[in-house]
This record gives structure tokens, C-alpha cells and sequence, in this order.
């Protein structure tokens, strides 16, 4: 169900699924449009928007939903997975596509290159091999590179570019990997678990630089800053952690 509102000058926008809605002014006064939920697109598992900030993609059953945001109209979606996705991330090319990277519990990464106003279904032109042993549970973006974390514990490192697997942990964790994040004008990327626990990794040689016990239960979410890391667990906690250093030498956070 999709429901719209506009107050005091502010759009508010609530989205549960994923259907079609008809297109119009949204933020018009007691502006009000229910749809139905499509099979399948009952749980949405994540939303990202393109760095332009034009399109939302929004994760639900085995596909990805395609919102333009200027008309606020689904215009297509990201097929082509066997399992629910559960993660996705978007990046842009030098011709100016969305490049949409996509996990699924189907073990698989997919990469689409979605141009402004593509319509319909759209395939992914790029499948990442190896697979991951596990479903994929968290996706990030460093440059040209890109990460992911899944049920098998494991994490991997990717070339954007190349499409090659550069790197790999198998156990990187004890529990599955579901969250992921880097932080800016750092190599340095952060992991954290299904046990709660966080680490901190080099970027370029996927060496453990330090671990801590974040949380008592499942972290869901990482962002960070050059001074600060975030993390969101399901026990419904949000934690602050202060980088010590960046050196990448030793144990940077506590």
C-alpha cells in the first residue's frame, strides 16, 4: 500500500510495496492513492536512490522495483533472480546509467545497467562468479570496487570494473555477514553480524584490523563518517563508536 500526504510544505511518503500507481501530483493538497500489493512484493528488504537522486529502486520478492521519483511512477523492474534479493546498491557510469548491484538469498550477485526512463522489465547484464554459498545479505560500494557479505559468513571483494573476484574471507565472521560499510577517504570497511559483532578490515588486503562486541543481537546497519561509526541492531539500538585512529595498523574504534 502506498499512501501520500502533503504537510506544512513537506511531502511525506509512505511506501509498503511495490505496485503500480497512476501518474499525477503527488504533493497536491489531500493527495491520498492506495494500490494493491503485487504477489509476491509483500516485504520490502531495502531502498537505495541513484546518486542523482531521481530514482528510488526498492527490493521486494525476487525483483527490484524502479520508482522515478519526479513522477512518482513505477516504471519498471530488475528481474532475473531465483530468491528474494535482500540487498542492493547503486552507483553511476561515465555515460551517466545507474549501475544497480543486487544479492539475493539465491546465492547470487547481479549487476543491471539501468538507463533514465528504461520501461518493462529490464535483465541484469552481468552475473558475479563465483557465487557466494549462502544467500547475499549486504552489498557496498568503495570506488571501483564493491563488497559483499552473506549467510555464509563470508565476505568478498569485487572489481567493478572487470566484473572479477579480486579477494575473499570464507569465515570471515562466525554468524552470517549482514551488514557492511566503508568509511569515507579511508581503506577501511566495517562488517557486523548476526552475533553482533563488528569488525574493521583493510580494504586493500582484507586483513582484520580489530573486533569488538557491538550488540547482543543481529547488527542490520553500518554507516559511518571520518570520525564516527553507526551502527543499527535488532534488539532496536542504535550504537555510536569513535574511530581512535586510521593509521590502519592497529585497532582503530572502541
Amino acid at each position: 500500500m502506498i499512501k501520500r500526504m502533503k504537510m506544512d510544505g513537506w511531502c511525506w511518503i509512505k511506501d509498503t510495496s511495490s505496485g503500480q500507481v497512476n501518474v499525477g501530483d503527488v504533493c497536491a493538497s489531500n493527495t491520498s492513492r492506495t494500490v494493491t500489493i503485487p504477489a509476491g512484493e509483500n516485504q520490502i528488504n531495502q531502498i537505495a536512490l541513484n546518486p542523482n537522486g531521481t530514482v528510488l529502486y526498492a527490493a521486494a520478492g525476487n525483483s527490484v522495483r524502479v520508482w522515478d521519483l519526479r513522477r512518482f511512477a513505477s516504471t519498471g523492474k530488475l528481474t532475473g533472480h531465483l530468491g528474494p534479493v535482500m540487498c542492493l546498491t547503486v552507483d553511476q557510469s561515465g555515460n551517466s546509467q545507474d549501475l544497480v548491484i543486487t544479492g539475493s538469498k539465491d546465492h547470487y550477485i547481479k549487476l543491471f545497467d539501468v538507463t533514465e526512463g528504461s520501461l518493462g522489465s529490464i535483465s541484469p547484464t552481468h552475473n558475479f562468479e563465483p557465487p557466494h554459498y549462502d544467500g547475499i545479505e549486504s552489498l557496498v560500494i568503495q570506488g571501483d570496487i564493491f563488497f559483499s557479505g552473506s549467510r555464509d559468513n563470508g565476505i568478498k571483494k569485487w572489481d567493478l570494473d572487470r566484473k572479477d573476484l579480486l579477494q575473499q574471507v570464507p569465515n570471515a565472521h562466525r554468524d552470517w555477514v549482514c551488514a557492511l560499510g566503508v568509511v569515507p577517504g579511508s581503506p577501511a570497511l566495517l562488517s557486523g553480524c548476526r552475533g553482533g559483532v563488528l569488525k574493521l578490515w583493510h580494504t586493500d588486503t582484507l586483513g582484520t584490523l580489530g573486533e569488538l562486541k557491538g550488540h547482543e543481537s543481529p547488527i542490520n546497519s553500518i554507516s559511518a563518517n571520518s570520525s564516527h561509526l553507526f551502527t543499527a541492531s535488532e534488539e532496536g539500538d542504535i550504537q555510536l563508536f569513535v574511530f581512535v585512529s586510521l593509521d590502519m595498523r592497529e585497532n582503530n574504534f572502541t
